[in-house]
């Protein structure tokens, strides 16, 4: 059996700039440090942080409270002004992709465009850039159907959004409007990984993504994966993976979305290579 471990699995810059700033405020203090909700979608990561100190919040009234971590997906402005008011520490860890996004958000909306925003409205992206997009704004998912349109309209996607769905969404919505104006607000990374996902789901028996269920990236993953490859498996850590997965298994592929630690997708790997051994204890 052949094991072929993507390249590009694992920590995106966003994620990784903040990791990296909030790993760092633990080694400062571990006094009232808080995130507004999970800093990313990883259970593994997650836990880490609980355990040098740093909890979870979703009330910022909490008399705890020292200082206070924004969550790489973002918050609204009005939330930002609310928090910026109380007197904590703010350490904003929003991903840069995703303040450009909110960047073009506003800036649609300024300029007297309904903004249509392509992606999951339950999503934390999403609903931050919500609160930079007009009372007008619409939320669209993949085929829903796409409500009445004013003149004027504006585009932008949640950053984990396939190009080919913003594409779609492009076409159809070029029919319903008089004026649209679109801003490609997908990360890089992302577009890289699916493409990379894409190539290795069309080599392999078998696909392994790896990471959160909340993880919207690695969603993508497994979704576009399953459009390729005839079995695919979605799992957040190596305690999931099953014996029987593999047998008669000629190639394996595995990946992992942009929030998770390469030392899991790793872990993965070598799990996999146990059960080739016969040792899968």
């Amino acid at each position: 059996m052949q094991i072929i471990v993507a390249e590009k699995g694992g920590f995106c810059f966003g994620v990784k700039r903040a990791i990296d700033m909030v790993f760092n405020l633990a080694k400062e203090t571990k006094e009232g440090v808080y995130t507004f909700g999970p800093l990313i979608h990883n259970p593994q990561v997650v836990n880490d942080l609980m355990m040098k100190g740093i909890k979870i919040t979703e009330d910022v009234h909490s008399l705890d409270i020292k200082t206070l971590i924004i969550r790489t997906h973002g918050v609204p402005p009005k939330v930002y002004e609310e928090i910026s008011k109380m007197g904590y520490k703010v350490v904003d860890a929003t991903c840069p992709f995703v303040k450009k996004a909110q960047h073009y958000t506003r800036k649609l909306k300024d300029e007297g465009y309904q903004v249509i925003i392509l992606g999951d409205r339950d999503h934390p992206e999403v609903r931050s850039l919500l609160g930079f997009a007009g009372d007008d704004a619409v939320v669209v998912k993949g085929n829903e159907t796409i409500p009445p349109l004013k003149k004027r309209v504006g585009i932008i996607a949640q950053t984990t959004t396939p190009l080919n769905a913003l594409k779609k969404l492009v076409g159809e919505v070029v029919g319903l409007a008089k004026e649209v104006k679109v801003h490609n607000t997908i990360c890089n990374s992302t577009s890289l990984r699916l493409e990379e996902t894409r190539n290795l789901a069309k080599e392999v028996d078998i696909m392994i993504i790896v990471g959160g269920r909340d993880s919207a990236n690695t969603t993508q993953l497994a979704n576009l994966s399953r459009e390729i490859c005839p079995m695919v498996c979605f799992i957040e850590g190596a305690g999931e993976l099953k014996d029987e997965w593999f047998t008669a298994v000629g190639k394996v592929g595995i990946t992992g979305g942009a929030s998770t630690p390469r030392w899991v997708i790793d872990e993965v790997a070598e799990k996999i290579k146990k059960f080739l051994l016969g040792d899968n204890v």
